[in-house]
């Protein structure tokens, strides 16, 4: 078993879920029924989905890599850095949005940026 792998991979997991549940409501639903143009409605939708589709399986794959189910280092290795890259991405490109949207307490507001990087640490501590 990697601890830190392991522990990436709940986390995943918590941000998969909530992406589901609390992005459908908060996000996807309003996006749907707000008046623009529906080709960049359903994109947006589309992309949503993409995004549900990568969490969920960084999640399993993590935890999978994690409780020492997929355990050829060379192939975890490189998988595990990729996700992590992802995540730490995903964190970066969060903030800088963030700091220039002009909304107040932004970094507070879009907080998801913390948990990726919480993924990304614990997942390259984990093949380090």
């Amino acid at each position: 078993m990697n601890a830190p792998i392991f522990v990436a991979g709940l986390a995943a997991a918590f941000i998969t879920i909530g992406h589901v549940t609390i992005g459908s409501k908060q996000y996807l639903k309003p996006m749907l029924r707000a008046s623009f143009d529906d080709l960049p409605k359903k994109m947006n939708h589309c992309v949503f989905h993409y995004v549900s589709v990568y969490l969920l399986l960084s999640a399993i794959f993590l935890l999978l890599m994690g409780l020492g189910y997929l355990d050829d280092e060379k192939t975890t290795t490189w998988l595990v850095r990729f996700i992590a890259a992802n995540y730490g991405v995903f964190a970066l490109v969060q903030i800088v949005i963030a700091a220039t949207s002009g909304v107040p307490n932004a970094l507070f507001k879009f907080f998801q940026w913390t948990l990726f990087v919480f993924v990304a640490v614990f997942a390259w501590v984990g093949v380090v």
